[in-house]
């Protein structure tokens, strides 16, 4: 039985923004209990020469939604990258999951084959669906997902893998 386009997408974005917002709500809780400015975490990185925490999670959101708009053929809603605070990054993460929710499946099953054309690095880019989402996409959105997982647990918030992956 072949897997769906749809259901290697939409869903699988849904399910890691719904796990990222518990692990920001997680990040919250343990900058109350410990008396940690919250900024400290949301402009953290792990590294100088890479971007801080907030925009890990801005281009998160911007993977999972630039895709699914990508291969549905639909406008690709366009996100101010303003968020500072942990309300901030989950309303954002909220109104992504909102967009993928309003595709449905029959807007992305068949683009295996869609010409996905797009810059990558500054250079025009034309992808088939499937190189897209399995090849760029994908490992795009879990990158700055895992580290932004990576730069808050560096920083000392309780989180494993569990918290990353999700519980059934």
């Amino acid at each position: 039985m072949a897997i769906s386009m749809y259901q290697a997408s939409a869903p699988r974005f849904a399910n890691t923004l719904k796990n990222l917002t518990a692990i920001l709500d997680k990040a919250q809780a343990h900058c109350e209990a410990r008396k940690i400015d919250p900024l400290v975490l949301t402009t953290a990185r792990l590294y100088p020469d890479m971007f801080p925490f907030t925009r890990q999670i801005q281009i998160a959101c911007d993977a999972a939604k630039g895709a699914c708009a990508r291969l549905a053929g639909v406008e690709n809603p366009s996100f101010g990258d303003t968020e500072q605070t942990f309300a901030d990054l989950k309303a954002r993460i909220a109104k992504t999951a909102d967009f993928i929710g309003s595709i449905k499946p029959a807007q992305i099953d068949g683009s295996e084959d869609r010409d996905i054309a797009m810059k990558v690095g500054g250079k025009d880019v034309t992808f088939k669906g499937m190189q897209y989402l399995c090849g760029h996409a994908l490992p795009t959105f879990y990158f700055h997902v895992v580290t932004a997982y990576d730069i808050l647990r560096h920083n000392g918030v309780e989180i494993g893998k569990r918290d990353y992956i999700g519980t059934p």
